[in-house]
């Protein structure tokens, strides 16, 4: 989903982005992968996993390498897909911008992280599109 940026200080892009991540070493600071890899998201032997263009096979939650030259051995091949970090707010609040609110996170843990408050928003809406029965 693409960032409003109208919705965030004018040095997000300057100074709070390339500090979050220079702090993060420009890893997930969730999983670990690193940020601007080219991967293939899978499973292998039951694990979630990603695997890099040497063919080696990283567990997807803490990226610790379970094995190498497995290239084809991944099951339920995902896609390709090139990590780019993105900036969460730990509280779900785009005005809460102190350093200890944001962590740098890959596409995958982010949109996991928000899972919930995004569920929690998405029944709030539609209570209130909702005609109130009496």
């Amino acid at each position: 989903m693409p960032i409003d940026y109208k919705d965030y200080p004018a040095n997000w892009k300057t100074e709070i982005r390339p500090a979050i991540l220079t702090r993060a070493f420009n890893c997930c600071e969730f999983c670990n992968i690193k940020n601007g890899i080219i991967v293939l998201r899978g499973r292998y032997k039951d694990i979630e996993v990603y695997q890099d263009d040497d063919g080696n096979i990283y567990d997807a939650f803490d990226s610790e390498r379970i094995g190498a030259n497995y290239v084809g051995d991944i099951d339920d091949f995902g896609t390709f897909v090139k990590i780019v970090l993105t900036i969460a707010h730990l509280d779900h609040n785009t005005e809460h911008n102190d350093y200890s609110n944001l962590k740098a996170l890959c596409q995958r843990c982010h949109n996991r992280y928000d899972r919930g408050n995004r569920n929690k928003n998405i029944k709030e809406k539609k209570l209130k599109i909702q005609p109130q029965l009496f």
